[in-house]
């Protein structure tokens, strides 16, 4: 059976062991307080085969990303850059 926590107004917790059937508690159990049921974001790491390289960051990802951002740096400095006039057109 699973572990709930609850909070209490004053912001104090406790734990309780419900089954999933049960009902989340309205009201503490001892002092008769309304409480409502804390709730958390699970912790999922997926490992194995079946997932993508890009699923994770790596240092060598990190420098593919790099390195092909500053390509595309260069190829747009060059496109913004008017022509120069050459010395057989000024003719």
């Amino acid at each position: 059976m699973p572990i709930y926590e609850y909070r209490r107004p004053d912001g104090s917790t406790f734990e309780v062991v419900q089954a999933f059937s049960d009902d989340p508690l309205t009201e503490d159990p001892e002092t008769g307080a309304p409480v409502e049921r804390v709730l958390y974001a699970p912790a999922v790491h997926f490992k194995g085969k079946g997932f993508y390289n890009t699923d994770y960051g790596t240092r060598r990802r990190r420098r593919e990303d790099d390195a092909a951002s500053k390509s595309e740096d260069k190829s747009e400095t060059k496109k913004d850059e008017p022509a120069k006039p050459t010395a057989a057109a000024a003719s």
